[in-house]
This record gives structure tokens, sequence and C-alpha cells, in this order.
């Protein structure tokens, strides 16, 4: 059995010539994008939270019904029951016109920044700063999970 080498491997090792700041500018891209990721499970979020109220709506209707509230339930049913949430779209048309537009732009141009710069490489800043971080040979502090 090998003896394991200590430090990335090297898919998260800097490539020859590439500046610190390069590094540092696509970490700083790589960490938007995240921010737009979990935006983007909020914005899932809030089409099943939506859809599903649209359809506990059904029940609220004829509750009201039953309850002798006729022109409430109509109004609820007529006014509010499927009606869009932004001028013209339900959740799904705003999920998918996010996916289509902002958010396929913004992981295309974080692939093609990575492909030019650094070969492809990810999370080059976070490997570098773990190895500023950790304390080789401590148990718990190694750079990568052990060879199989």
């Amino acid at each position: 059995m090998g003896q394991q080498v200590d430090g990335p491997d090297q898919a998260h090792r800097r490539p020859a010539g590439v500046s610190d700041a390069t590094v540092e500018a696509l970490g700083k891209l790589s960490e938007a994008l995240e921010c737009v990721e979990r935006a983007r499970g909020h914005l899932y979020s809030l089409h099943q939270l939506i859809g599903h109220a649209d359809l506990m709506l059904d029940d609220a209707v004829e509750l009201f019904r039953s309850a002798g509230h006729p022109e409430l339930a109509a109004r609820v049913e007529e006014d509010l029951l499927g009606r869009n949430v932004i001028a013209g779209r339900w959740t799904f048309q705003i999920v998918e016109d996010f996916d289509d537009g902002y958010y396929a732009l913004f992981r295309e141009l974080d692939r093609q920044a990575r492909d030019e710069l650094v070969g492809g490489r990810r999370h080059l800043y976070e490997a570098e700063m773990k190895e500023r971080r950790r304390s080789p040979g401590r148990p718990g502090h190694e750079a990568r999970p052990a060879e199989g």
C-alpha cells in the first residue's frame, strides 16, 4: 500500500503561472454563484409553498360554503384560486425564466472563467485556504480522504 501524499489532490492545485489575484477573483465568482444557488432553492420553496397554498384554497372554499358563506367562497374561488402571483405568471413560469436566463448565464460564466483560467479546476481558493488553516499530521486535519 502506497503512502498518502499530504496536500490537495491535483484537481485542487493551482496551475503554474496562475496569480493570487486570479484565484481570488475565481473564488469570489464561485462564492457569488453559491449565493445564487441558495436563492434558487428559496425560489423553488416559494414555488412549492404557493402551489400548496393554492391547493388548500379548495378546502377553504368548500368550508366557507358549508359554513353558510357562499359569497366569500365565490370570491376566494374566482379571484384568488389559480391567480397569477406576478403579472401573467404562476410560480413555475418564474422558476423556468430564472433557470433559463439569469441562472444559466451565471453558471456558464463561472464555468467559462474556470475553464479559461485554471483548466476547469474548482474551489482553488478554498483548497488553498484549507492548506493554510489545517494542522498537517493531526487527526481530522487530513488534506484529503485516505486512498482506498
